[in-house]
C-alpha cells in the first residue's frame, strides 16, 4: 500500500511521542500560557502547547512535571495559530524550492504545495524520489503537484508525460494533488491517458486542482463529474459563486498579473457571501518582485481589510487548505498529532508573525529570521549549469514566415502580418516590432518568427528561463541576437539584455539555466527590478515580463504560441509552421 503523506512518522517515533505524553519521557519543548486557535470550536483558548520534537503531542492546562531537557517558551499575551499553507506555488520564478521556502516559512507560511513541472521537463525520473526527500530535510514542509499535461507542445511530450512518469510521480508520499489541468479540452475530448490519469489520482484519495479561466457551468459540471475538486482562476465574483456551486473548492488570487483578492473579497460580500469554509487564498507563483511584500501573511491581512473576520482569514489559509487536501490529520490545525508548525502572534489583528515554530524548529524567533542554513547540490541530481556547447548558425536568422505573433497582454498573443523586410538585418526603430528566436537547449532545432509588442529598442536579449528551458532571442537586431546569445552562453544561462555598448542587465540562473541560487535578501529581487526598469525603458508596456517570458510558450492560453514543435494555433491544435532542424 502507498503511504501518504499523513503517514508521516515511523512506530519507533510513535512510541516515543506517547511515552513523552503519559510522562514517561519529558517532551522536548513546551510553549507556555498562549492563547491558541482552537479551529475545531472556532474560539480562542488558553492553554500549554507540549511538541516533541517535530509533533505537537498535547494541548491543555497541564504542565509536565518533568522539564529536564525541555524548552519552555513563555507565550503569555501571545496567540498562536497554525503555520500558513501556499497551496499553489510555483517555486520556480526565478527562485528555487529551498530560497522560496526560506522566504515564505520566515514569515510564517510553513508548508509549500508547488509545482512540479520543471523537475518533470529536466530531470531523470530515477532522481525525483531523492531530490523530494532531500527538500523536505528542511522545516518547511515542501509538497508537490503532478502535472497530467505540459500546457505547450513538446517533441518528446508523449515520453515525459507518459502514464508510467505520471503515476511514479502520483504515487509519491510527497505529491498531494493532480494538476493543474491546463489541458482539460482534452480530457473533455475523450483522452483516455489523461481520464486514467485522473481517476488513479481520485483512486489515491488525493484532489485534482483544476485551470479553468472563464469557464462557464456546464464545463465547470463536467469537470466536476471528471474529478476536478478545485480551481484558482476566479476573476470575478460571480465566477467564485459558480466554482461553489459546482461543488470545488475556489482560491482567490492575489498575484502579479491577477491581484484580484480584494475585487473578489468586495464582490462576495456585495453578493452576501455567509460562509468562506470552502474559499482559499494563493499567490499563484509570483516573481520576486512582488512576493516581496509577503506571502500568506499579507494575504490574510488583505483579506482583514476587506472585512473578512480573523479566523475566517487565517482558515483560508491553513483548515480549509488541508481538509481540501485530506491532510488535516497533520496539518493545518492546532492539535494533537499534528506536525509543530506554530505562528505566535502579538495580537487577533496582525498576521505576520513575531515567532515560527516549523516542525518543531524555530525559523522566526523575536521577530528575526532564522531559517538554517542548507545548501543542495543541485548538479547531482541533472540540474547542471547550462553548458551550450553549440553555436549559432546563419540559418537562425532566417525569418522567412510572414506570420508573427502580436502580444495584447501579458497572457494573450494573436497571430498578424508583418510587414517588414524579412531579409534585414535589423527593423525599424519606430515600430515595437522585434526578431524571436525560440532555440532547443541542446541546440537540435530553431523556430524564427517576429514578436509584436514585447518592446520597441531592445538590440539584443536573451533567455534560458523560459517554458520549457530553451532559449528566447527577442531584439531588433540579427547582431544584437547573436551578441546576447554570446553573453548568455558564457554566464551558463540566465535573463541577459544587450544594447550595442554591452550587457545593461542580467539575472543569474546557475541552477540549470532556470532558477537562481540567491535569497530574496541577497539580490534576487534587486536583480529582478533592475531587469524589469531596464525593459520598461526599452519600451516593454506591460507589468510582468518574467511571466511573459513563460507564457510565450503556454498553449493554456489564447491564440498563438511558439514551441518546440513551431508556431502553434491553440485553438485548432495545429502547427502553423514547424521548427526546423539545425
Amino acid at each position: 500500500m502507498m503511504k501518504g503523506f499523513s503517514h508521516y512518522w515511523t512506530k519507533r517515533q510513535i512510541k516515543k511521542q506517547l511515552a513523552a505524553v503519559r510522562e514517561e519521557i519529558p517532551p522536548t519543548m513546551v510553549i507556555q500560557n498562549v492563547t491558541y486557535l482552537n479551529s475545531m470550536r472556532r474560539s480562542w483558548i488558553k492553554a500549554n502547547i507540549w511538541v516533541y520534537y517535530d509533533r505537537i503531542i498535547y494541548i491543555g492546562e497541564e504542565m509536565p512535571s518533568d522539564t529536564s531537557g525541555t524548552t519552555i517558551v513563555p507565550a503569555e499575551g501571545k496567540f498562536a495559530v497554525p503555520g500558513y499553507i501556499e497551496h499553489h506555488a510555483h517555486p520556480f520564478q526565478l527562485y528555487n524550492p529551498l530560497t522560496l521556502a526560506k522566504f515564505a516559512a520566515e514569515r510564517g507560511t510553513t508548508t509549500l504545495i508547488g509545482d512540479n513541472l520543471p523537475f518533470m521537463l529536466h530531470l531523470p525520473r530515477e532522481k525525483i524520489s531523492s531530490l523530494l526527500e532531500e527538500l523536505q530535510r528542511t522545516p518547511a514542509s515542501l509538497l508537490w503537484f503532478a502535472r497530467f499535461d505540459p500546457q505547450t507542445e513538446l517533441q518528446n511530450g508523449a515520453d515525459i508525460f507518459s502514464y508510467a512518469n505520471i503515476r511514479a510521480w502520483l504515487n509519491h508520499p510527497y505529491v498531494v494533488q493532480g494538476g493543474e489541468l491546463t489541458d482539460w479540452p482534452r480530457v473533455l475530448n475523450g483522452d483516455e491517458q489523461m481520464l486514467h490519469s485522473m481517476l488513479e489520482t481520485k483512486d489515491l484519495r488525493k484532489p485534482i486542482e483544476g485551470h479553468l479561466p472563464g469557464a462557464g457551468g456546464r464545463t465547470l459540471t463536467q469537470m466536476a463529474l471528471l474529478g476536478v475538486n478545485g480551481d484558482h482562476e476566479s476573476m470575478t465574483a460571480e465566477d467564485v459563486f459558480a466554482r461553489l456551486d459546482a461543488g470545488l473548492t475556489a482560491s482567490l488570487r492575489y498575484s502579479s498579473i491577477r491581484p484580484d483578492l480584494p475585487e473578489l473579497l468586495r464582490g462576495l460580500h456585495n453578493e452576501g457571501l455567509h460562509s468562506y469554509d470552502s474559499l482559499l487564498m494563493t499567490t499563484d507563483g509570483s516573481p520576486p518582485h512582488f512576493m516581496k511584500d509577503g506571502m500568506m501573511e499579507h494575504l490574510i491581512q488583505i483579506a482583514l481589510d476587506e472585512g473578512v473576520p480573523f479566523i475566517d482569514a487565517v482558515h483560508m489559509v491553513t483548515w480549509n487548505v488541508s481538509r481540501h487536501f485530506y491532510m488535516d490529520d497533520v496539518l493545518g490545525i492546532l492539535a494533537p498529532g499534528r506536525i509543530a508548525n506554530i505562528n505566535l502572534l502579538e495580537s487577533r489583528e496582525n498576521p505576520m508573525p513575531c515567532d515560527v515554530l516549523a516542525k518543531g524548529k524555530w525559523v522566526r524567533k523575536n521577530h528575526e529570521p532564522c531559517f538554517p542554513e542548507k545548501e543542495i547540490d543541485w548538479a547531482s541530481f541533472g540540474l547542471e549549469e547550462l553548458d551550450l556547447s553549440w553555436d549559432l548558425k546563419e540559418s537562425d536568422f532566417h525569418f522567412s514566415m510572414p506570420l508573427g505573433m502580436e502580444m495584447v497582454n501579458e497572457v494573450i498573443m494573436k497571430p498578424y502580418q508583418t510587414k517588414q523586410n524579412q531579409a534585414a538585418d535589423e527593423l525599424p526603430e519606430d515600430s515595437d516590432e522585434n526578431f524571436m528566436v525560440l532555440l532547443d537547449r541542446n541546440g537540435r532545432w530553431n523556430v524564427s518568427t517576429f514578436v509584436k509588442g514585447f518592446a520597441n529598442n531592445i538590440h539584443g536579449f536573451a533567455s534560458s528561463f523560459s517554458n520549457t528551458g530553451d532559449i528566447l532571442l527577442i531584439g531588433k537586431s540579427k547582431q544584437g541576437l547573436r551578441e546576447a546569445f554570446y553573453a548568455l552562453k558564457e554566464n551558463k544561462g540566465g535573463i541577459i539584455l544587450m544594447d550595442k555598448e554591452g550587457e545593461v542587465t542580467k539575472i543569474d540562473l546557475p541552477i540549470g539555466g532556470i532558477f537562481s541560487e540567491k535569497t530574496f535578501d541577497e539580490g534576487l529581487v534587486s536583480q529582478e527590478e533592475d531587469m524589469r526598469q531596464a525593459l520598461k525603458e526599452r519600451g516593454y508596456t506591460f507589468s510582468d515580463p518574467i511571466y511573459s517570458l513563460l507564457f510565450f510558450s503556454a498553449t493554456h492560453l489564447p491564440y498563438v504560441r511558439i514551441t518546440q514543435k513551431g508556431i502553434v494555433d491553440v485553438k485548432k491544435k495545429r502547427v502553423l509552421f514547424p521548427a526546423l532542424m539545425r
